[in-house]
């Protein structure tokens, strides 16, 4: 009885043990597996982050790139955007300028030029013709058209024509100024095409006169309306000259190089020569978009004068080469032309096919033009363009024999009202 206790006990604890021990080996197993499942999932999830990390770094940058291009795409649109705002409102601008009717007085000399511009836009200017009389002892008896029976003039926008061709017209021209502003006009802006004062800016010795300075000081002498007088100027001499004005009048330099390069468009003109270095220097960048017959840019020859035997300065090419050109020789203004005569006849010598001319101001004192018609002893110019700047000296040039040929002004005039 007492050996079966002890052996049901024995049993019993033997039972025990063995499934202890089993309980442990597989507790062991399963923290052994547990261990390596969780260094799996570690290892994949540590992948699954570094995929998505790379993924998302990859995907950044593209966002970023992305933003940048979306950003510098924004930028040119925004500049583009900026340049056709600052366009439109030009164009706005001019197109209010082009609204602006305005009454002529101008000089005799001019007078074919306002009729001309009334005939043409009758909507937009009114010529009033001014009698321009003197009394019989030579002083002025002016009567300003637009004033009688009905006053035309004050609160208007007036438009005067100069013409300063001698001392006599130019004093009484500034009378009328005078008379215009104190007769509450809107505003007076005067068109002078050539400023005969032009090459007398300095003066060498004491008791010369600059009248350049002095016509200055009676422009900007003028009185006031309540905005500055904008005095127009065509091709200025000395372009430094703008700057002698001050106070009630403000100087609009203008150029009629766009004249020319019509006429260069319409003919086989393949290079610009300039007769000296101050002409290249002033007028070369104006001929950068001007192209020849078969779509080249234009060639530039430069000449100048060279100091010889015997102090003799001479014209020579300093720069360019003239042969198999058809050339045309730019300059502001011309007087007896000697200058332009050398140039043109270097050019020639050098191979050049044909030379013509071009200034903005046929000064020609004392009918010096007949030199370079046919037959005269400067005859050396295909053609020979001028604008009717000086209405005095270019209604006497012959244009039948098709040397010469007078580009009207009017347009440009017109043109240059309104886009300043």
């Amino acid at each position: 009885m007492m050996m079966n206790r002890v052996s049901s006990k024995v049993s019993l604890l033997l039972y025990v043990w063995i499934n202890c021990y089993h309980s442990s080996c597989n507790n062991t197993f399963f923290a052994v597996n547990g261990f390596a499942f969780a260094q799996n999932h570690q290892q994949q999830h540590t992948t699954t982050n570094s995929i998505h990390y790379n993924n998302g770094l990859c995907d950044s940058k593209e966002r970023t790139k992305s933003v940048f291009q979306s950003s510098a795409t924004s930028s040119n649109e925004g500049v583009d955007n900026k340049e056709k705002a600052k366009k439109n409102m030009y164009n706005q601008h001019c197109q209010k300028r082009e609204g602006i009717k305005y009454q002529i007085i101008c000089a005799e000399a001019n007078e074919d030029l306002a009729q001309s511009m009334e005939d043409k836009y009758p909507e937009r200017f009114t010529f009033h013709k001014t009698n321009w009389g003197k009394f019989p002892d030579g002083t002025d008896n002016i009567e300003i058209g637009g004033f009688s029976p009905n006053n035309m003039i004050s609160g208007e926008h007036v438009l005067f024509i100069a013409s300063f061709h001698n001392n006599d017209v130019t004093l009484s021209q500034f009378q009328v100024m005078i008379y215009l502003l104190q007769s509450f006009v809107e505003t007076l802006t005067v068109v002078l095409p050539f400023s005969p004062v032009g090459t007398m800016e300095r003066v060498t010795k004491e008791g010369q006169v600059a009248t350049a300075a002095t016509y200055a000081h009676m422009f900007s002498s003028l009185p006031n309306c309540g905005k500055p007088t904008r005095l127009m100027v065509y091709d200025l001499h000395t372009l430094q000259n703008r700057f002698y004005l001050h106070g009630n009048s403000v100087a609009s330099l203008q150029t009629a190089i766009p004249l020319l390069k019509e006429r260069i468009a319409k003919s086989n003109i393949n290079c610009i020569a300039f007769p000296d270095d101050g002409a290249a220097k002033r007028f070369s960048s104006m001929f950068t978009d001007c192209v020849d017959s078969d779509g080249n840019d234009m060639e530039i020859i430069v000449c100048g004068k060279t100091r010889g035997e015997g102090d003799i300065r001479t014209v020579t090419i300093q720069d360019g080469d003239a042969k198999d050109k058809h050339i045309v020789i730019v300059d502001d203004l011309v007087q007896t032309g000697g200058t332009l005569y050398e140039s043109g006849k270097v050019l020639l010598d050098a191979g050049a096919v044909s030379v013509s001319a071009f200034v903005t101001h046929a000064v020609f004192p004392n009918e010096s033009w007949k030199r370079f018609n046919k037959g005269g002893d400067r005859a050396c110019f295909e053609k020979f363009w001028v604008t009717n700047s000086i209405p005095t000296v270019t209604e006497d040039l012959p244009t039948e024999d098709g040397v010469f040929e007078i580009l009207p002004l009017m347009d440009l005039i017109i043109n240059d009202l309104d886009h300043y």
